[in-house]
């Protein structure tokens, strides 16, 4: 399978959202990227369930929808009811990962995880053939925009061998400073999904920055 791409709408223009989704929906992007933050589980603050209800009016792409909040079980149905296909949950947020996972699917959604930098791969040895998706955090979690951490792709190589080895169908996204410079490092480490924020938004001429970042 060729590698998916999930402009994140966090870097959209909020007073032209309908515009820049309708932008995507003409894009060779595959899904809809949305970061929805809380405040505590990282320090900045973005959207909810009204937004995200916005988006789905006009979008013709899957909603990506990763979650950076605490206790992210109080909300599994929310999102589903606001048009999440695919639901991400942090590692480092979830008191029973497995619960959590086995509620998202039992909605009829995707479930990924996602792991902070600093969080080892290891931790989902015992839950990599339950998920549909690993997010691997490439900056701190809670601000567009940030410089990409390199040991990125150490984890996406150690990530893969897991998935591989153990016979999983979980996809890898990347999520932070992904730009045209890395894309290809990042696909050829094993990504499968690239989330680009910034890099697509601040373009010129967005449409084509994320035909070049789908066709590496």
């Amino acid at each position: 399978m060729s590698h998916l791409i999930a402009p994140s709408i966090l870097a959209a223009d909020f007073g032209n959202l309908q515009r820049d989704i309708e932008m995507i929906n003409n894009s060779e992007a595959d899904w809809i990227h949305v970061d929805v933050m809380d405040g505590l589980f990282v320090p900045n603050i973005s959207f909810g369930v009204p937004v995200i209800k916005a988006v789905q009016k006009h979008a013709k792409k899957m909603l990506d929808v990763h979650l950076m909040i605490v206790d992210p079980d109080r909300y599994i149905v929310n999102f589903k009811n606001a048009g999440a296909g695919l639901l991400t949950v942090h590692y480092e947020a979830c008191n029973h990962l497995n619960r959590t996972v086995q509620a998202i699917k039992a909605e009829g959604m995707q479930a990924g995880v996602s792991l902070n930098p600093h969080t080892p791969i290891a931790v989902l040895e015992d839950i990599i053939l339950d998920l549909d998706l690993v997010l691997l955090m490439s900056v701190n979690p809670g601000f567009g925009g940030q410089q990409f951490i390199e040991n990125t792709y150490k984890k996406i190589i150690q990530l893969r061998d897991l998935i591989d080895k153990s016979g999983s169908k979980a996809l890898i996204e990347i999520d932070g400073g992904v730009t045209d410079k890395n894309a290809h490092k990042l696909l050829t480490a094993g990504a499968d999904v690239l989330v680009a924020g910034s890099f697509v938004f601040k373009s010129e001429n967005p449409i084509q920055t994320i035909a070049e970042l789908k066709n590496f």
